[in-house]
């Protein structure tokens, strides 16, 4: 059978042919720990903490989901911040280690860990009060951004929190214009955003701070590096 596309959601799949299967590569990024990658290290993000420092994210009592979190860190403090948290990834290797880093935190650490694509996990909550994006906007191809918001309409909560780090324009990432990626198959690593791009891709929400990630060094309990983008915006309340 040759003509198979009926619906979007048979175009996008058909598109995510085009470029690599993201399953193996992660689950090859996350299986040797002694790496030394920078996005190995047990610490929050700084922007996710500042936000809630400052109160321009409200803390919990709530409801996070924590989109391709890795090995885990920023939903392992949101949870241990008091937030009911769930936190997905593709990578089965990458959820061992949040397993573990979890249970090793223990004190009420206990983020639902869901291996699964963003767009297909069977989640508990239908809404979210946060939901929190560290790198994982920036490895999805062009198409899925569809896909992306449409998770953030159902997912996120009325006057609800969205917050995203993405590779910085000009710092680091490909900033090839869409149709050219398609053309190459491959997303070089990674897409650069502006912080126009990512106002104008995220235009149903109000932007509360865009900015580069302040540096932070190992081992003084917060992440950060030069080179992300990050971003919290809120989403309208219910009328």
């Amino acid at each position: 059978m040759n003509r198979t596309i009926r619906t979007v959601e048979d175009v996008l799949a058909l598109l995510d042919g085009l470029f690599p299967p993201a399953e193996p590569f992660w689950d090859r990024f996350y299986a040797d720990r002694s790496a030394g990658r920078p996005f190995f290290t047990p610490e929050p993000d700084e922007n996710l903490v500042s936000y809630l420092d400052r109160g321009l994210v409200p803390g919990a009592p709530g409801r996070a989901l924590d989109l391709g979190c890795g090995a885990g860190r920023n939903a392992i403090h949101l949870a241990a911040r008091g937030f009911d948290v769930d936190a997905v990834d593709l990578s089965p290797a990458a959820l061992a280690w949040a397993a573990e880093r979890a249970r090793e935190a223990g004190g009420g650490a206990n983020p639902r860990f869901h291996r699964a694509s963003i767009f297909e996990a069977e989640l508990p909550h239908a809404r979210y009060d946060l939901v929190y994006d560290s790198g994982c906007l920036h490895h999805l191809p062009p198409h899925r951004r569809v896909s992306y918001l449409a998770l953030l309409d159902r997912a996120l909560a009325p006057g609800g929190h969205f917050a995203v780090t993405a590779f910085a324009a000009g710092a680091m990432g490909s900033e090839r214009p869409d149709e050219e990626l398609y053309r190459l198959g491959t997303l070089e690593g990674g897409l650069a955003y502006s912080p126009d791009e990512l106002r104008s891709l995220f235009r149903e929400f109000t932007p509360l701070e865009i900015r580069p990630m302040a540096t932070r060094e190992a081992g003084s309990g917060l992440f950060g590096v030069p080179f992300l983008l990050t971003a919290v915006f809120q989403k309208a309340p219910s009328l």
